[in-house]
């Protein structure tokens, strides 16, 4: 079985009215598993679930279940920081990045993605304030690919960090004059600014995983020091329905 937190362990076992009969039932399937599968564990399951309902045993059904690495709030160490500050920021730029799409759609037809960053702006937020590197003396920095379609967002923290002016924000997906910003991440455009380009919708994650996986070749070898280095992935639903996408996952182990 995997393992499970003690803490967790814990609080298991003060809603368990005898945990050694409940080790046993569990370790009984496991050898279930082991020996004959994980269809015949199921059909058993299923067959203890209809008769524990032909017998009068309540099974309401639950459409989630626990994460086994999840951990309860009353141990969760507090997130560091003014989560007011950081509230308000966020909203700023949940703000900036709708309209900056709405304003270049006013005169143009050029498009653009607002529902993408509005729902992934906390990830983002949490990640630039309290995860990512940036190269230093000490840290080779991390590796971001950015959700394509997320892209307004990420213009918008740059916008209100000044590193874009008014002038490029207004000519968002039009930047054939140099003037304004790519429609998505792309390096080749804006070198300065992304690292990684991540659409068309398949080579985000697919790029990720193989850089994270020749950065443990680089290191093994004697190459590059990639120790502590991160490689993060923000992926949408059209990156996971690309077949080639979920494929590559195997390479991750």
């Amino acid at each position: 079985m995997a393992a499970v937190p003690e803490q967790v362990a814990g609080q298991m076992n003060q809603l368990d009215a005898d945990p050694v009969e409940t080790k046993e039932w569990l370790e009984a399937l496991d050898g279930v598993i082991k020996h004959e599968g994980t269809d015949r564990a199921a059909y058993l399951i299923d067959q203890q679930i209809a008769h524990a309902r032909v017998n009068g045993v309540d099974q309401p059904f639950h459409a989630e279940t626990p994460y086994i690495n999840t951990i309860p709030v009353e141990i969760q160490a507090r997130i560091p920081g003014d989560q007011n500050i950081e509230h308000r920021i966020r909203s700023f730029t949940r703000w900036n990045a709708m309209a900056m799409v709405l304003r270049a759609n006013k005169d143009t037809n050029v498009g653009g993605h607002i529902s993408s960053f509005q729902s992934a702006a906390t990830l983002y937020d949490v990640g630039y304030n309290h995860f990512w590197h940036a190269p230093s003396a000490q840290h080779g920095g991390d590796l971001i690919f950015v959700q394509g379609h997320s892209a307004p967002g990420v213009y918008a923290r740059a916008y209100m960090l000044g590193r874009l002016s008014d002038e490029q924000l207004n000519n968002f997906r039009q930047e054939v004059d140099g003037k304004g910003i790519s429609s998505y991440p792309h390096p080749w455009l804006m070198p300065d600014f992304w690292q990684f380009p991540t659409v068309s919708m398949g080579l985000g994650p697919i790029m990720a995983i193989y850089q994270a996986r020749f950065m443990r070749y680089l290191e093994d070898r004697g190459f590059a020091k990639t120790e502590g280095r991160k490689v993060w992935a923000f992926l949408g639903d059209g990156e996971t329905d690309e077949p080639e996408s979920l494929g590559a996952i195997g390479m991750a182990g």
